[in-house]
């Protein structure tokens, strides 16, 4: 059963199927550019997947033929559409409401699963780089082309690409603003999984049903583990890090439920305790 929640704008659904929650970008006659209702959804839909217990992971695309294609260059950076005095008090209270929208701050521990149908160009792509797990259809397109129009990448992607693919590739997609096609994203280790064009949110659907079954306890250590211990942080100082996450993990009732369906051969009942 899909229940769209009330913290839903014009410009992003947010809906909960079982234990996933679903984020949809619906700004299809603008290709899904950012307005200030975007971002208030976006922003507002992490928050409530840290919140809710009951919510193992997100889907993140977008109604239309095009995923996103970043800022909304019409309007321009002074003049984001949408804006309203609830939005204005966000922001008031959060400053940094856009980039944690963006998941550039402040990203969940909660897997971010990506279903790209399209062109996922500029702010496209530099949300995809805080995104965890990436299904792109046969058509899907990526790059981050703000060079191009004389502008910065300032969600993240100048950072996050070099550490998340080659350097050299991430160095192309960044100095030369091109496309790039969905058989190069793969190959790159852009993305994961390239699927049938419209299939990408029902290949990521199945994904989410598999997480939904894992432990919550473990599976919130495994992603404060993947946030916060990665290349910048030395790998013995990584190592004790990961033993203090690891330890109440192996404490819980979830992890002597988790041995023990296995020796019963039972699919596990976790109750995130």
């Amino acid at each position: 059963m899909v229940e769209e929640l009330d913290i839903s704008t014009d410009n992003c659904v947010i809906e909960k199927e079982g234990s996933t929650l679903i984020v949809t970008l619906n700004r299809p006659e603008a290709k899904n550019a950012f307005s200030l209702g975007m971002l208030h959804g976006l922003y507002r839909a992490w928050r409530r997947l840290d919140e809710d217990d009951q919510l193992m992971c997100a889907i993140l695309t977008a109604n239309g033929n095009t995923f996103c294609a970043g800022m909304d260059l019409k309007a321009g950076p002074d003049d984001t559409p949408g804006r309203t005095a609830e939005i204005e008090e966000t922001q008031r209270l959060v400053p940094n409401m856009h980039w944690q929208a963006l998941l550039r701050d402040n990203r969940p521990n909660k897997p971010i699963i990506l279903a790209v149908e399209g062109y996922a160009l500029a702010g496209g792509t530099e949300i995809l780089a805080g995104t965890d797990i990436r299904f792109g259809a046969e058509g899907s397109t990526y790059g981050v082309t703000e060079v191009a129009r004389g502008l910065y990448p300032m969600a993240g992607a100048s950072i996050r690409l070099p550490r998340q693919i080659p350097y050299c590739l991430a160095a192309e997609i960044l100095i030369t603003g091109r496309h790039v096609t969905a058989t190069e994203a793969l190959e790159w280790g852009l993305i994961n999984r390239v699927v049938p064009n419209g299939q990408a949110l029902a290949e990521a659907k199945k994904l989410a049903e598999e997480i939904g079954k894992t432990g919550p306890i473990a599976l919130k250590a495994i992603m404060k583990s993947l946030r916060q211990l990665q290349a910048d942080v030395s790998e013995e100082e990584a190592m004790l890090s990961s033993d203090k996450l690891a330890g109440p993990v192996f404490a819980s009732e979830d992890a002597k439920e988790g041995m023990r369906a296995f020796k019963e051969k039972r699919a596990a009942k976790f109750m995130g305790r």
